[in-house]
């Protein structure tokens, strides 16, 4: 079905049509060479005028305003913009005047990518400004960008929508540029992460995404068919059960930056792909895991502030180790005044109904106890939290505390009212193990579509012997948001999932 177009369309496909007349090829195959960067050129120039007197650079016409045989144009490349002054005799220099005329004058628009050459000068506004010798069309832009309106003394920008910026983030980078930070930030937060692993001498590794039994979390996976091995496959929740066969296997420490999957609702906290990074190490428990953590997002919090502080909305969030621990228990009396300790499943019941928690029939001891919590506790927690020592019931993996009876050895960092990161003594007794998968398989007969399934594969790697390891768990988008101050998941992930998209507008907004 043909598309409509919109004035402006018709309007750049005409020029393009004439520009290909002129002989000009609005797509040239050939390599364009870049000496210099907006940003360099505004760092440096100010304290030596002697820079940048033979230039080279590429980017995107964001405003022009031509002005009889000389032209004033603001260029964006990937580090900032920067103004070009562009004189007709100096681009055209023999008595063919086409390129200023026909090429910049009618042809160019908003939006196109060019290529200049000249040198740096300021103008008598006082303003950093390349004065172009030379120009090459090097991509013709067929959609008009939006741009900032103005009527009535008032202004407003055209792309600020969440849906349309998530859905267009390649429009979202070009008019929005300052959104390319909050991804140079999640970049420096994965390698800070990935150096102060490796530096350890822990292992990345890659383990499978299509799996045959999904497992190492509560969640309800994406399924799909392999049509060659005619069998169901799993989109990974987590890769928790195959880094484990790996220390198994004699590694002592392993890591790896997972995407995993879950077929799960949506809100600002959740997407259904997101990044993990998962951590196993050998020999090491829940306690010395506190302690790596702590470091470790001290770290990033500093490779990408200089200090420990990072402004979260209204909270300054101070990442300087040591931070506060409370036992779940503790957490829910300090908050509530209820103390959960011993109780059994009805009385939890009772306890929750006190406290205007929400509870369903399928629900164990462990999902009402994190009910609890989640509604009276965690969006509470704004300094970075340990919250430590879990009922068993909801830690399958975990393994079962050394002197508290009905816990396990896990603890959950929360910051901002959000968790950031998971983690366990990691449960290695392959009869508990084979327990706790049949007591979460009763729970999905009773309804929990969120309980794990019974993977005898694992059970099996757990009988050769897996020595004592410590295994964690960290959010890559939920760490993301906090130390880049966004506050959705969807303006930490360049690409977010979002419904089916409405059929296109047909009507482009005006640069006019």
């Amino acid at each position: 079905m043909a598309v409509e177009l919109s004035e402006q369309e018709i309007f750049r496909r005409e020029s393009l049509n004439e520009l290909r007349k002129l002989g000009v090829n609005p797509y040239p195959p050939e390599e364009y060479p870049v000496n210099v960067t907006a940003q360099e050129i505004h760092e440096q120039y100010p304290a030596d005028h002697t820079l940048f007197q033979d230039v080279s650079l590429a980017g995107r016409i964001m405003s022009r305003r031509v002005m009889g045989a000389a032209s004033f144009a603001e260029l964006q490349d990937a580090t900032g913009r920067i103004q070009l002054y562009l004189k007709r005799d100096d681009l055209c220099p023999g008595e063919d005047k086409t390129l200023y005329n026909t090429v910049f004058k009618r042809h160019l628009d908003i939006g196109d990518i060019i290529g200049v050459k000249g040198y740096v000068f300021i103008t008598q506004m006082g303003e950093i400004t390349i004065h172009a010798t030379g120009m090459t069309l090097l991509s013709k832009s067929l959609k008009p960008l939006p741009v900032v309106k103005e009527k009535e003394g008032k202004t407003w920008d055209a792309f600020t929508d969440p849906e349309q910026r998530y859905r267009q983030r390649y429009l979202d980078l070009i008019v929005n540029p300052q959104v390319k930070e909050v991804f140079r930030k999640r970049s420096v937060v994965m390698d800070t992460m990935r150096r102060f692993l490796t530096g350890r001498g822990y292992l990345e590794v890659e383990t499978p995404i299509l799996q045959p039994l999904y497992g190492g979390a509560a969640a309800r996976p994406f399924k799909t068919h392999h049509n060659a091995l005619d069998t169901t496959l799993y989109l990974r929740i987590a890769n928790e059960l195959y880094l484990k066969r790996l220390i198994v296997g004699g590694f002592d420490g392993v890591f790896e930056f997972a995407k995993d999957f879950r077929n799960e609702g949506m809100d600002r906290f959740h997407n259904p792909e997101f990044t993990q990074m998962e951590l196993y190490v050998a020999y090491k428990d829940y306690e010395w895991m506190m302690n790596l953590v702590e470091e470790m997002v001290e770290t990033i919090a500093i490779a990408l502030t200089g200090s420990t502080n990072v402004q979260v909305g209204d909270n300054l969030i101070d990442f300087k180790r040591p931070w506060q621990r409370f036992t779940m228990a503790e957490a829910i009396r300090h908050f509530t005044g209820t103390d959960i300790t011993g109780m059994d499943e009805m009385q939890l019941r009772t306890a929750a109904a006190a406290l205007h928690v929400e509870v369903t029939p399928s629900m164990g001891k462990g999902k009402i106890i994190d009910e609890i919590f989640g509604e009276h506790c965690e969006g509470k927690l704004i300094q970075p939290t340990f919250i430590t020592d879990y009922p068993v019931e909801m830690s399958p993996l975990a393994k079962k505390h050394r002197s508290e009876e009905g816990l396990v050895e896990r603890f959950e960092a929360i910051c901002n009212g959000k968790e950031i990161c998971n983690a366990f003594s990691e449960l290695n007794d392959p009869i508990d193990q084979r327990e706790r998968f049949e007591l979460q398989m009763e729970l999905g007969r009773r309804g929990d579509d969120e309980a794990m399934v019974l993977d005898e594969d694992f059970l099996r790697a757990l009988e050769y012997g897996m020595p004592p390891t410590a295994g964690l768990g960290i959010g890559i988008d939920r760490l993301t948001m906090i130390m880049t101050n966004s506050h959705s998941i969807q303006d930490v992930l360049l690409f977010p999932q979002m419904r089916p998209e409405k059929p296109l507008q047909t009507e482009a907004p005006s640069e006019g």
